[in-house]
């Protein structure tokens, strides 16, 4: 069987792609009671345990050794969940040793029936650096290095052999084995006593600063573990003339691989590696600060009485916190500038990278980071214990001029291309403004200004741009051919309306012609008029009793008068 493959595979595919090791763990043991079944190989039934050992007469079938191998993944996968949350709870370590020392036990069952004549020679390799993986595994958690660092090398020479010996594809798997298991090589050297090993560690997380994954996880965690032994020797930091203690292991850790990470960024290659470096050295500053910040919470009317006997002056804990502070901010200001650098070549090449489906970069892009830039500035002015710095608050200025140059000059960009000229020349002519104030005094603080983008180049952009700017404008201007649009012709009038008026109209002859408003509006018409009598109501009419009948009279007595002719 090939075991670096089938972990690998296993691994990828069941959890451990999203360092989910608790998944991984339930795969081995679902894949364990199948292969048992399908075997035959049970271990008693359901209310007796009858134990079975793998034997070299039973190893007609390679599954046998699968049984032994999961077994050992099993145990291995325990032992590094229980290893992630031995973080916040120590006791589980304990646990952790004892299903490594489980799966070393598995891999040595493994590695003595590879030693069969019915086992071929690649498998019994395979299992040999499975073994000394393993083992390499255990002594590393109980800080054994010399053992561990043997182990390690053993496992690392066996798969470059095997990596020489077959084809690229199948040397891929071994080759990434031997990049894992190198920084553990190193970091063991380093506490044999090898002083060297540090800077092949930050050599190997710079060559892996565009990936991510369990070897770079692992390489934080060893240099960080490396740093903690160094930082011992480090009590106090110097800034802009004043020394202050460091008190806060964590901000020791951070403060003594500052050089070494902003070394990282430097030699970057790309721009992925680069982000992605930033970004690391960013989350480890917020992690300092956030550790000062609980400091500074007991020491809050501490500081509140230093403040009013020194006349000002800060205290040593919030002179450290606007140190870090500085530091994040600085490190954020660099880390735009680096994004917004890659967008101004995109943008001067205009590439359309259609394939990776991105947008074209626009100026618009480029205003947004400038303005997080800026944004920075005035947060680094604000800083607690350097308002009174006039150097520091002058060099800010500078660099505040710098990047509103800038800003404009992508302002007055974003206006060219919509045409609006007038605009774009105002905000030019600022831009130059804003440069020719950077350069007359720039006089002392030339060294700070060197790391800012060089304001004379802009210069010389932007005078060429005003150059173009007013051809565009005037060639815009005199363009008395350009084509009026459907909406200007007509102004959605249909054909009936329009008949004075010649112009070319392609709706005309499509299926959605515009001839005349229907169904038509409404229009006014003439109402019947309305007649008020108003003089009846003052009309004497004349009286007419003499001309109406008067009414029988009615009763018993009109009846019988009626009867015999009695009338009135």
């Amino acid at each position: 069987i090939t075991v670096l493959q089938i972990v690998k595979e296993s691994q990828q595919q069941h959890g451990l792609r999203h360092g989910d090791f608790q998944r991984y763990r339930g795969y081995c043991s679902r894949r364990l009671r199948r292969l048992r079944k399908t075997l035959n190989f049970k271990m008693g039934n359901r209310h007796k345990f009858t134990g079975k050992k793998v034997t070299e007469e039973i190893l007609s079938d390679n599954r046998y050794l699968l049984l032994i191998l999961m077994d050992a993944e099993r145990a291995w996968s325990y032992a590094m969940q229980l290893k992630q949350e031995a973080n916040t709870e120590p006791r589980k370590r304990f646990h952790l040793l004892s299903r490594l020392r489980k799966a070393v036990k598995h891999a040595e069952e493994l590695e003595r029936l590879c030693e069969s004549n019915r086992v071929d020679a690649k498998t019994k390799l395979e299992a040999q650096a499975y073994m000394a993986y393993l083992t390499g595994m255990l002594r590393f958690e109980h800080q054994e290095w010399k053992a561990a660092m043997e182990a390690f090398n053993k496992c690392k020479t066996i798969y470059e052999k095997l990596a020489n010996a077959f084809t690229e594809e199948q040397a891929v798997l071994y080759n990434q084995r031997v990049e894992e298991i190198s920084p553990n090589i190193r970091y063991c050297a380093y506490n044999i006593g090898d002083q060297s090993a540090m800077n092949e560690l930050m050599q190997m997380r710079l060559r892996s600063g565009g990936t991510e994954g369990l070897l770079a996880e692992k390489l934080e965690a060893l240099i960080t573990q490396t740093r903690a032994k160094q930082a011992a020797t480090m009590s106090e930091v110097e800034w802009r003339g004043r020394t202050v203690p460091v008190k806060i292991d964590k901000v020791r850790i951070f403060l003594l691989g500052l050089a070494d990470n902003e070394a990282a960024i430097a030699q970057a290659e790309n721009e992925e590696t680069k982000e992605r470096l930033f970004e690391s050295l960013l989350s480890e500053c917020r992690d300092a600060i956030q550790a000062v910040r609980e400091d500074l919470k007991p020491d809050q009317k501490q500081r509140e009485h230093s403040l009013e006997n020194d006349s000002g002056k800060v205290s040593n804990i919030q002179y450290l916190h606007s140190y870090l502070t500085y530091i994040k901010l600085s490190t954020a200001i660099k880390r735009n500038e680096s994004m917004a650098k890659s967008l101004q070549k995109a943008l001067l090449q205009q590439q359309r990278s259609e394939e990776d489906g991105k947008r074209a970069p626009r100026p618009q892009d480029l205003i947004r980071l400038y303005d997080i830039i800026l944004q920075n500035l005035v947060e680094l002015t604000q800083l607690p214990g350097l308002e009174e710095d006039k150097n520091f608050q002058k060099e800010i200025g500078l660099k505040t001029l710098v990047y509103k140059a800038y800003r404009c000059f992508f302002i007055a960009q974003s206006y060219v291309l919509v045409k609006k000229w007038s605009e774009a020349l105002v905000l030019y002519e600022r831009v130059l403004k804003y440069a020719h104030e950077v350069q007359s005094g720039a006089g002392a603080y030339m060294n700070s200004l060197k790391e800012l983008p060089d304001v004379q180049d802009l210069i010389t952009q932007v005078n060429a741009e005003k150059y173009s700017l007013q051809a565009a404008a005037i060639l815009d201007a005199n363009d008395t051919h350009e084509t009026e649009s459907p909406s200007q012709v007509k102004d959605g009038k249909p054909l009936s309306e329009r008949f004075e008026t010649f112009c070319l109209d392609p709706s005309l002859v499509s299926k959605q012609v515009s001839l005349v408003h229907f169904p038509p509006g409404f229009q006014p018409i003439p109402c019947k008029p309305l007649f008020f009598d108003l003089a009846l109501n003052h009309v004497a009419f004349p009286p007419l009793e003499d001309k109406v009948e008067q009414k029988a009279k009615s009763g018993l007595t009109g009846y019988i008068k009626g009867i015999f002719g009695f009338k009135s």
